[in-house]
């Protein structure tokens, strides 16, 4: 699996315009908490090949990017949390929040779609 980092808040663009081709995923994660480092895990382990065709994967350092984590919450209108997976879909304005995940089938089930 390759996730994208997140280390420049020019990449908040880049993100809003590859939205419009297929939804981005953003995991934020705090490398020093252990339920975020069993979330990562569980991602990873979960994540197919296949599943960078449905979703543009992007992993954002908390500790490392803290001010990145706050412009991304001030970007799509989200509260900061970690663990975090925020998936932004066209329009940018449409963004769904998911504080824990544990399975990539969670990204694609039908409940969070239903709730847009």
């Amino acid at each position: 699996m390759s996730w994208i980092k997140l280390e420049d808040a020019s990449q908040l663009n880049t993100i809003k315009e590859e939205s419009n081709e297929k939804p981005v995923v953003i995991f934020k994660h705090s490398t020093s908490c252990s339920i975020s480092g069993m979330a990562w895990n569980r991602l990873q382990r979960n994540w197919k090949d296949g599943d960078s065709e449905k979703f543009t994967p992007y992993y954002l350092d908390l500790l490392s990017y803290r001010a990145l984590s706050n412009a991304i919450a001030e970007e799509f209108n989200v509260t900061h949390a970690s663990p975090q997976v925020i998936v932004v879909l066209p329009p940018v304005a449409s963004t769904k929040v998911l504080p824990i995940i544990f399975s990539v089938e969670s990204l694609t089930g039908k409940g969070w779609k239903s709730s847009l």
